[in-house]
């Protein structure tokens, strides 16, 4: 009986490692690899699941990966935003003022997000920068991502504007799903 219990356990600590290997594979963390071999990954994935041209998955993968590591959040999540909020066209511009890949309202963010909001680099970083911050308040990426689309209080002040960013977050993680299974 003994040995039967750590035969189970030992399978189950190799079930756990062989886990941990596979999914740090296609892992796009900081401790994955390079910045270099983590934003090639990165833009196969972007072409390969949101058809978006080589060059433009290229030039802001780097991007997404450096926000990612400097803000603490999960690089695809951040590229599914860009995917949600502007299919990866720059140079954007919304009715009600929203601007750039990450489509952020820069009368709202200016003071926490200096500098030029429709410029890619600027906008991914104050994107990653928003989130982490939602992810704070939230507890929860999904309910960060449902804070990014109709804000915190937004979110608390009705059922359907809880709904409406709910639908959001629902959209975003369908996008990184997609991403995921690209990697």
């Amino acid at each position: 009986m003994n040995i039967l219990k750590k035969k189970k356990a030992c399978v189950y600590l190799a079930i756990i490692a062989f886990t941990i290997i596979i999914s740090g594979c296609s892992s796009l963390g900081p401790h994955s690899g390079s910045l270099a071999t983590r934003s090639f990954r990165l833009s196969q994935a972007i072409q390969t699941a949101y058809y978006v041209p080589a060059y433009t998955a290229d030039r802001l993968s780097p991007v997404i990966i450096q926000s990612a590591d400097r803000y603490n959040v999960p690089p695809e999540l951040i590229a599914a935003t860009i995917k949600q909020e502007s299919g990866y066209r720059t140079g954007l511009r919304s009715g009600g003022g929203a601007v750039g890949l990450t489509q952020i309202i820069p009368s709202y963010w200016a003071s926490s997000c200096p500098g030029d909001l429709t410029n890619d680099y600027t906008n991914i970083q104050c994107n990653a920068y928003i989130l982490s911050n939602y992810h704070d308040m939230a507890g929860s990426w999904f309910k960060a991502s449902a804070y990014y689309n109709v804000g915190p209080a937004g979110y608390k002040s009705s059922f359907w504007t809880r709904h409406k960013g709910k639908k959001y977050a629902r959209s975003v993680r369908h996008y990184k799903k997609m991403l995921k299974k690209a990697l």
